[in-house]
């Protein structure tokens, strides 16, 4: 089972070139701890400085090694979809690997008020992105009555592809999950309990004759002192961290994660995209070396 990262693009400080510097550091910690993946999320309207996927990772194109894969997050229905294909052919020129291009619906009525766009529809307009996109990095002249789009076209396009890592969390988005991407990208929720969601998603993709990878990320805490990080990790969880449950989340010593970890391997998963739970800096950076060692132990 592989493990990748997906760097926090939410740094509460006051010095905001700080704050991207803590980006960076932890980019170059992950490459040199060797991580398998790196990859951004995706937010928008935000109270707090988050620092935007698009020129983060075209900056982090410099840090992160050029065979592995580096790869962003878009929640399609809040972008129109020329402009996607358009960032991720320069991005994916820029990097020599290979590039990952992970979607969902996204959520959040803040985001998608902000955004102009409506949470109502999120589903056929995902839908559509992905045929819009898919179409203009082959090359294709494309149309859109959506989009209100009529001859659109893009270069550069990426040189060996994308890989489409789709997020799901119903039979519905799994079986979209199984048509349109190489892997389902599954949320901290998908635990050793989720066989059923796993066997759909691998059925529909058999059928169908498609790749059928599964991605899981899970927010971590790994310290040297795994007492410590089980005192700071169960007081985020007292505190509602992210809306989840201890059971979601995996924190403690390298040992105590990598046997957090095991039942997802057992289960198939291919790769785990680990995130550092809102902890300091030194403390991410801890848990991202330390992440190494988690990865050897799984793979050995």
């Amino acid at each position: 089972m592989r493990l990748g990262i997906s760097l926090n693009s939410t740094h509460p400080t006051d010095d905001h070139a700080q704050g991207a510097q803590w980006v960076l550091e932890r980019a170059r910690t992950a490459r040199d701890a060797g991580l398998d993946s790196l990859s951004l999320g995706d937010h928008h309207s935000m109270p707090l400085p988050y620092y935007q996927g698009v020129p983060m990772l075209g900056r982090l194109t410099a840090e992160w090694d050029p065979e592995r894969p580096l790869g962003c997050l878009f929640l399609l229905p809040l972008w129109n979809p020329v402009l996607v294909a358009e960032q991720v052919g320069t991005l994916a020129s820029i990097h020599p690997g290979p590039f990952l291009l992970q979607t969902g619906i996204g959520d959040g009525d803040g985001q998608f008020a902000a955004m102009n766009a409506d949470l109502r529809t999120r589903g056929k307009v995902l839908d559509e992105s992905i045929r819009v996109i898919k179409a203009l990095l082959a090359g294709e002249t494309v149309d859109s009555e959506h989009f209100g789009i009529s001859g659109a076209q893009v270069n550069p396009r990426p040189p060996q592809g994308v890989r489409w890592w789709i997020g799901a969390g119903g039979p519905g988005p799994l079986r979209r999950a199984a048509r349109e991407g190489d892997a389902w990208y599954g949320g901290p929720h998908v635990s050793a309990e989720s066989s059923e969601m796993i066997d759909l998603y691998r059925d529909e993709a058999a059928r169908l004759d498609r790749p059928s990878e599964v991605i899981v990320r899970k927010d971590v805490i790994i310290l040297r002192d795994g007492d410590r990080a089980t005192e700071l990790g169960d007081e985020l969880v007292r505190r509602g961290y992210r809306g989840m449950t201890k059971e979601m989340l995996v924190y403690g010593g390298v040992e105590a994660a990598v046997e957090q970890l095991v039942p997802l391997k057992e289960l198939g998963v291919d790769e785990v995209v680990i995130r550092c739970m809102s902890i300091d800096q030194a403390d991410a950076l801890e848990s991202i070396e330390l992440a190494g060692e988690v990865r050897a132990a799984l793979r050995s």
